[in-house]
């Protein structure tokens, strides 16, 4: 694998996002593990008066930093974590040393989201360079996004939510763009149910088949159903409802004996037309109509998010508009995000952040030219956020 450039001797132009972006790569953040990077922010924000409270849950790191007091709270969020590389020797550099070259910053978490929480702080020193805003600047930065998500936003919100505080703004830095920075916004994500199926059958010998029951054989038709199942149209915000298996496990590893049990783990990102519990109800009338003989457990839900047109979607856009001429489309599809936590105790919520395109691949890169245009576009729009009061 090839290295990267001396500091001493940069083989590229360097500036304050870049620079700290590459801080925040070198830390080897595989989830849960913070590996120190928001130490290092609070250390770039500390000096800017905010104060920084660290809330550790089960190995998992979060930070919670806040400047001032007053209306309105404007947040931005994100996670520290990445996943994990895969084969390191597909990569064609370290992934946990940064490295520059044709025009891009490659690194694990170059776009997801390392290069957006630098653009935060970037963008918050400049802004407070030039005046003292009104309201509240806040950042929520958690180890626990790329993981379980049990011990991460979903915590610090629980605490925020006990203590009374309200979020009138939210700009989560995950990456949203699709070919270019700033051509989408995320304003909501679907819901997310996953399930876990137990089917229950008969272990024999395959020779003797009347002598015991495949589930194998008894699922089939229901995941043919489950699979070509119109769950429900969308709306103008969210795509349809999707249903996709992602796990089969059965068998005992012999050819020759039917398996007694099969385990099967499935998801729905849903859309608001179909909520939680008539997904559920559906998809056991189904199961039951095919006499299954079965044991259901629901082991994760997010419910969707909205913001419409108004003031945060409407100052984002123009801000996207004015710094990277280019006229911002819409969006509720992709994965799920810890927004569906912060909608708790915040009404108007927004994804902005780099070309999505390398997340979670090898080779995972951002382009170079984005970053100071990213940090441009987060502070105009905490600019004005916090121009004139909520």
């Amino acid at each position: 694998m090839s290295g990267v450039s001396p500091p001493s001797a940069p083989a590229f132009r360097t500036s304050p996002v870049l620079d700290l972006t590459r801080g925040l790569i070198a830390r080897r953040s595989l989830t849960p593990d913070d590996a120190g990077c928001q130490a290092l922010l609070a250390e770039r924000l500390a000096p800017l008066g905010f104060r920084c409270d660290t809330l550790s849950v089960n190995g998992v790191t979060n930070l919670w930093a806040r400047r001032g007091e007053g209306a309105p709270l404007v947040c931005l969020a994100g996670h520290t974590d990445v996943v994990p590389t895969g084969p390191l020797a597909d990569w064609t550099s370290d992934p946990f040393a940064p490295s520059v070259r044709d025009g891009y910053l490659y690194g694990r978490g170059a776009a997801d989201m390392k290069s957006s929480l630098a653009a935060f702080v970037v963008a918050i020193e400049r802004l407070l360079a030039r005046h003292d805003p009104a309201g509240s600047i806040a950042l929520l930065i958690t180890s626990d996004e790329e993981g379980p998500s049990v011990d991460g936003t979903a915590q610090v919100v629980e605490r925020l939510a006990r203590a009374g505080t309200v979020i009138d703004y939210c700009i989560v830095g995950e990456p949203s763009s699709v070919e270019r920075l700033g051509d989408m916004i995320k304003n909501g994500r679907r819901g997310t149910l996953s399930g876990t199926l137990i089917v229950k059958g008969v272990q024999g010998h395959v020779a003797y088949p009347h002598l015991a029951r495949n589930p194998i054989h008894v699922i089939a038709p229901v995941l043919a159903e489950l699979a070509r199942t119109h769950w429900d149209d969308g709306n103008e915000y969210f795509p349809p409802t999707s249903f996709q298996c992602s796990n089969i496990h059965a068998g005992t590893g012999a050819t020759n004996v039917i398996p007694g049990a099969l385990e099967l783990l499935f998801n729905f990102r849903y859309s608001p037309q179909s909520p939680r519990e008539s997904l559920a109800a559906r998809l056991e009338d189904v199961l039951r109509r095919h006499h299954v003989d079965y044991a259901l457990a629901w082991t994760a839900h997010g419910a969707p998010f909205l913001t419409p047109r108004g003031r945060l979607v409407d100052i984002a856009t123009q801000a996207i508009r004015e710094v990277a001429g280019v006229e911002p489309a819409l969006s509720c599809d992709g994965g799920t995000s810890d927004g569906r936590y912060i909608a708790r105790i915040c009404a108007e919520i927004v994804e902005i952040g780099p070309v999505n395109a390398t997340i979670h691949k090898l080779n995972e890169r951002v382009c170079v030219a984005d970053l100071e245009p990213l940090a441009a576009i987060y502070e105009s729009i905490l600019a004005r956020l916090l121009a004139g009061g909520a």
